[in-house]
């Protein structure tokens, strides 16, 4: 019976032995471009990881999508009956445009690796790759049998593929989403904000500016009363953000505007904050007699909240830390991942990708000594005996 601390030390010593390997299956994810919006790229970086884990022993399926590349489902292929399941979760698709590489190439500077989605998050699924390696080289047994979802519309709100995880998130013990973690020491989420994108559309009654101002009824007057109606509803305090982040209207200078547009994204930590919101937007009136406002969406990502069974495996994860020296730290995330979603359903952690920084920007890399520490964190988790289901 190999006791906690001797799992730690050969996990690290594996590790180690294999650096080189992590590094270049990292880059060859970094090379394969994949934007989420180019499906032919998104098959290509799937069938890689396809084959990957075919090598390793797992019976893979790809499940490809409408608009998107699809999702890769993977599950060892001798899976044992009657164990608990537990989820790691990764997405493969970038915010970058092809051809980013050519400009942003894969380097190594000064302890960083940089690259286009080398920290958001294909070093995350790096580190899933090899910490079910290290598992097998062990030969350990989990007592929780590990099933793999990778998506590729993730950064667009995981549209496609979200049904797919709502129903695996149902039957698992646990998730662990392999999204950075925040700032440079790498605190691990233990929340997030949900988040909600509405519309409104106004439309009032062009008339000619000079000639017969009265005869109009302008659209953007209006919308810009409402603006205050829905600023006043940010209460940072209790974490909700009610952000008019686009407004358009009117057809030219000269005309009072018959039409205008609000774009407004909330976020909520939550989830009753969130239908309070909405209520409070679906509620919102005209002020003027002769206008017509349409309101359109909602919540699209409810928040991941500190749920008991959220942070008993919070808790579970700083022990684990501590066997590999580490003094794990958590946070509130302002933003959404497929944490959000499988947090209704079962025990989740985020944030268990290798620290860094520069998520969706120019200078996007992470540590790299931290990529076989958080590796190794990674191991530990997947060793942890099941949750109580009551939890």
């Amino acid at each position: 019976m190999k006791t906690p601390e001797k799992i730690a030390g050969h996990t690290k010593e594996y590790l180690l032995t294999n650096k080189e390997q992590m590094i270049l299956f990292l880059k060859e994810l970094v090379s394969i471009e994949s934007p989420t919006d180019k499906i032919n790229s998104q098959h290509q970086i799937l069938a890689y990881l396809r084959d990957r884990f075919i090598a390793m022993g797992y019976l893979v399926i790809h499940m490809s999508g409408k608009n998107t590349g699809g999702y890769l489902y993977a599950r060892p292929k001798n899976r044992k009956k009657g164990l608990p399941l537990q989820l790691l979760i990764g997405h493969c698709d970038t915010v970058w445009p092809l051809g980013t590489i050519k400009n942003m190439p894969l380097t190594y500077i000064r302890g960083k690796i940089k690259g286009p989605g080398v920290y958001d998050m294909k070093a995350g699924i790096t580190q899933m790759v090899f910490s079910l390696m290290a598992i097998r080289e062990m030969n350990i047994t989990a007592k929780v049998e590990p099933v793999i979802f990778i998506n590729s519309d993730e950064e667009t709100g995981s549209r496609e593929s979200t049904n797919a995880l709502k129903r695996l998130a149902k039957l698992a013990n646990r998730a662990y989403v392999l999204e950075p973690p925040l700032g440079l020491n790498g605190k691990l989420k233990t929340a997030r904000k949900g988040l909600g994108r509405f519309t409104i559309t106004v439309r009032g009654k062009a008339a000619h500016a000079g000639l017969d101002p009265a005869k109009g009824v302008s659209a953007i007057v209006e919308l810009s009363q409402q603006v205050q109606r829905l600023y006043a509803m940010n209460d940072l305090d209790r974490g909700i953000s009610v952000n008019i982040g686009m407004i358009e209207g009117g057809i030219s200078p000269n005309v009072i505007a018959p039409l205008s547009k609000a774009v407004i994204d909330v976020r909520v930590l939550k989830e009753a904050d969130g239908d309070m919101i909405t209520k409070k937007i679906k509620a919102l009136k005209p002020i003027h007699k002769d206008v017509v406002m349409e309101i359109e969406g909602g919540i699209g990502r409810p928040p991941m909240e500190k749920t008991p069974r959220n942070q008993l495996l919070w808790e579970m994860a700083k022990k684990q830390g501590q066997q590999l020296g580490l003094d794990l730290e958590e946070a509130t995330a302002g933003g959404g991942s497929d944490a959000n979603t499988t947090s209704l359903y079962t025990a989740t952690l985020d944030g268990l990708g290798t620290p860094g920084d520069g998520a969706h920007a120019a200078h996007e890399y992470i540590l790299q000594n931290k990529l076989i520490e958080r590796t190794s964190l990674l191991t530990l988790l997947l060793l942890l005996e099941p949750l109580n289901e009551k939890t």
